[in-house]
């Protein structure tokens, strides 16, 4: 099977994990919210803040540097196994001795059994980052999409039925907990791999060397991600952090749907590609221009309708988060456009490029979140989506010098996507001024989605005929792979 044929099959897997995991997780979600208060999933993000902390000595960039070899030694595969559980045991022991200061610096006692908790996870999750990186080697996304899905209806289940007996925030704990635990699980049962008892330091060499830059690079993509989480949670309190937590969950989960699909399956082929610069620079163009074509509308579509879905969704009790989610919906449009930039930085063995521009990242969004954290939630996520738009120039200098992209070629290709998605706001705000007092919310999202789609489509077609008929191929490639002959 050629690689093209790889990635296409890889992309349909992929996205009936992401599609169906994030459906199920989106279900989840949205029944603990109507059942448990803001202080509760703020809890959770403090708790998040501290596991997602602890969790990058864990992964220490060895999958990647897995996924990245054109060839592996069977002997580096255990090398990585065993130092993974090493450090998985010694972070869970840490971890559960730590949960004491860690809520006295929140000034949060509720912490303390929450982290001694989660900390057994570290252990856990140790056991299957070496198959995770065989199985992503192997474009075997069909194994991963079945242990996402089943682990999210298993854990959700328990954490609803928790969450209904009045569990409170252990519900959230026990749903995050079990879902880890069964993902393991059928991974384990899934693949015939088994670690040997062997062990080679100079694998380990190896695998420092190139996971050292991953793992300073996930410490910074932590402050990245984190910083006003933990900003918020500390000045702001447990509430204000639960609202701030809805609003960046829907980012979340629209960019899982949207983008992470295609950048599961990226890696491995820009990996398979890298001795092939020309075919290497095309498959780039077009998983960004695909990505914005789906991105750019559903971004645009959300600030238009966000007071409607969080009513709809969420209940009134919810609405602080609306001018949050508005504001993070920026955030989502640039993520959209750069998102595989570290994809091509890590499968042409350039880590360290994607360390420096995240240290400026982090550098800019810990500036921009501690002056506006005084203005609250809103301020902060505000400051988060500058920080990104001033770093975003800089990224993508660093991508046209490594692959010969040059900017405006790159930036260009979106001019259709932002013109369909500017007149589809416009339609939508002109349906929704005259039947915003006719209709109830429900109603308004979908009459307003409809309503967009048609306009968004109909703009494309007529401002970029080709681009309109290549969106068709991709879509009947995804219906019938099998029916579509590709070469090498």
């Amino acid at each position: 099977m050629s690689i093209k044929q790889k990635a296409i099959q890889g992309v349909i897997w992929s996205v009936i994990q992401n599609w169906g995991s994030q459906a199920g997780s989106l279900i989840v979600f949205l029944i603990l919210a109507r059942l448990l208060t803001p202080q509760a999933f703020g809890l959770i993000g403090l708790a998040n803040v501290f596991l997602a902390f602890m969790q990058i000595f864990l992964e220490q960039g060895f999958s990647q540097a897995l996924i990245q070899r054109q060839e592996i030694d069977p002997e580096e595969l255990d090398t990585a196994f065993w130092t993974h559980v090493l450090s998985g045991l010694l972070l869970t022991i840490i971890s559960f001795f730590l949960a004491g200061f860690v809520s006295n610096i929140f000034e949060q006692p509720k912490l303390i059994p929450i982290l001694q908790c989660f900390s057994f996870l570290f252990f856990i999750n140790s056991l299957s980052h070496v198959h995770k990186a065989i199985l992503s080697r192997e474009f075997a996304f069909k194994i991963m999409a079945v242990r996402t899905i089943i682990g999210i209806i298993i854990g959700g289940t328990v954490g609803i039925v928790m969450a209904l007996s009045g569990f409170g925030v252990w519900s959230l704990v026990s749903q995050q907990f079990i879902y880890e635990a069964v993902e393991v699980f059928i991974i384990w049962g899934a693949i015939d791999w088994r670690p040997k008892f062997r062990f080679s330091f100079q694998h380990l060499r190896n695998l420092l060397n190139f996971g050292s830059s991953i793992l300073a690079l996930k410490f910074l993509n932590f402050c990245n991600k984190r910083t006003d989480n933990l900003l918020i949670g500390y000045f702001l309190g447990e509430v204000a952090l639960g609202y701030y937590m809805i609003a960046y969950r829907v980012l979340e989960v629209m960019t899982q749907l949207l983008v992470s699909t295609t950048k599961q399956v990226a890696l491995p082929t820009f990996s398979r590609l890298q001795t092939e610069p020309e075919r290497f620079r095309q498959a780039f163009y077009q998983v960004t221009l695909f990505t914005s074509l789906i991105a750019f509308p559903t971004f645009f579509g959300m600030i238009t309708l966000t007071k409607e879905l969080v009513i709809s969704l969420f209940g009134e009790r919810w609405l602080p988060s609306v001018p949050v989610m508005q504001v993070l919906a920026f955030a989502g449009i640039l993520n959209a456009i750069s998102f595989f930039n570290g994809s091509v930085f890590i499968a042409i063995g350039k880590p360290s490029w994607k360390l420096w521009l995240s240290l400026l990242n982090a550098v800019l969004n810990l500036i921009a979140c501690l002056v506006a954290v005084q203005w609250g939630i809103v301020g902060v996520a505000l400051a988060y989506v500058i920080s990104s738009y001033i770093a975003f120039p800089v990224s993508q200098w660093a991508i046209s010098k490594l692959i010969h992209v040059p900017l405006l070629t790159y930036l260009q290709q979106f001019r259709s996507p932002l013109i369909g998605s500017v007149v589809m706001v416009s339609g939508i705000l002109i349906a929704k001024h005259f039947m915003v007092d006719l209709i109830n919310e429900k109603v308004l999202i979908l009459v307003g989605t409809a309503i967009g789609t048609i306009i968004y489509g109909l703009t494309i077609r007529l401002v970029d005929p080709k681009l309109f008929k290549d969106l068709l191929e991709l879509l009947k490639m995804i219906r019938s792979p099998s029916k579509i002959k590709m070469s090498n």
